[in-house]
């Protein structure tokens, strides 16, 4: 069942999908174009595997859906504002010291 979530649930989901640097980058390449996932994994460097984790939490982000192609499936953005919206974020001026980092990325950092 599909529900129609508020602003601060839109942007939290925007911003689980962007925290991962891979993630970003399948935003991208499906910003140019609709893939299937073999292609993306190959274009991407990554394992079938690892880019099916990911193209999950961008489902469950609500900002991929999946198209069936015959037998296959093509993934791509879910609204064409969301292109827009990636475009609009690369192109930001953040305002940051260049000796930090945020403190959510030194965790992550170091779990990895």
């Amino acid at each position: 069942m599909l529900t129609i979530a508020t602003d601060i649930e839109v942007l939290a989901r925007f911003g689980r999908a962007l925290a991962d640097p891979i993630r970003c980058r399948i935003l991208l390449a499906l910003r140019e174009a609709p893939a299937y996932p073999a292609d993306l994994a190959d274009a991407l460097e990554i394992s079938r595997t690892r880019l099916s984790n990911h193209l999950a939490c961008l489902r469950d982000c609500g900002l991929v859906v999946t198209v069936p192609d015959g037998r296959r499936t093509r993934y791509e953005l879910a609204d064409e504002r969301l292109g827009h919206a990636l475009d609009d974020l690369r192109s930001a001026v953040l305002a940051v010291e260049a000796d930090r980092t945020c403190p959510d990325a030194d965790e992550k950092a170091a779990a990895e």
